[in-house]
């Protein structure tokens, strides 16, 4: 009995380690909720990086990411990859990403993500980047990414962010 009591105890203990550790995380804006924000290291001489979060809007009226900006890239960008006749590719969305009432968009690898061009310096995994989500109705949001590895599919602890395998954006047109 008592093995068992120590076990639920522990359980309970790890959970709300780990609630703590999402709240510490998190970025209130308006109606917006903004968590697991975090960028992939980029290799050195990289002039592009991707950045991922995850955005819920608890209000009863939509929003829209529309970019963003930041000291470390020239702008960023909202775009998204998907697969089109057996062959992914990858385009800006001009209008921004609409994120609906009570919906939560993931920006993750292989999806939706925040496109950093021309980099400044190479995203160091441990690094932390400060961004300024720029948001439709939300306004300037600050948000800091944290750097992971150049292949990880997810944030740190969290949750998978993508199922695809990491691509590279080299031959992408500017």
């Amino acid at each position: 009995m008592n093995t068992i009591f120590r076990g639920v105890a522990s359980a309970a203990i790890l959970c709300a380690l780990s609630t703590a550790q999402a709240q510490a995380g998190e970025v209130k804006a308006g109606n917006l909720v903004i968590t697991q924000a975090w960028a992939r290291a980029t290799p050195g001489g990289a002039k592009i990086g991707g950045g991922y979060l995850t955005v819920e809007n608890t209000g009863t009226t939509p929003d829209r990411l529309l970019g963003g900006s930041s000291t470390i890239a020239a702008k960023i960008d909202i775009h998204e990859m998907a697969m089109n006749n057996g062959v992914m590719t990858m385009r800006p969305l001009d209008n921004g990403l609409a994120i609906a009432p009570g919906k939560t968009v993931t920006l993750a690898p292989g999806g939706y993500h925040l496109m950093l061009m021309d980099l400044k310096a190479p995203l160091k995994q441990g690094d932390k980047v400060p961004v300024t989500l720029d948001f439709e109705k939300a306004g300037n949001v600050k948000v800091a990414l944290d750097v992971q590895g150049v292949g990880a599919q997810a944030p740190a602890g969290g949750a998978h962010g993508g199922a695809m395998a990491p691509m590279g954006h080299s031959g992408m047109k500017k």
